[in-house]
């Protein structure tokens, strides 16, 4: 069984990565960061908000099938 905080977490990211899928990355953003202040060590939530930030910046086009990828190592 999970803790009450852990399933808190889960469900942030959850709300995140469906926002993430639809290219909401303002909304998704705050769902990862939302996550991360349950759980500061939450290392998907953490890559997410990564992400998540590089495409407010710079929005991905509009075919994106969901992959992010690497352009610098």
């Amino acid at each position: 069984m999970i803790s009450e905080q852990k399933r808190r977490v889960l469900d942030a990211f959850a709300a995140g990565r469906k926002h993430y899928k639809l290219m909401e990355f303002e909304s998704a953003l705050q769902h990862f960061e939302s996550a991360l202040q349950l759980d500061p060590a939450d290392g998907p939530a953490k890559i997410y908000a990564q992400r998540c930030r590089h495409y407010v910046e710079n929005p991905p086009p509009e075919d994106w099938d969901g992959v992010f990828v690497m352009t610098t190592k």
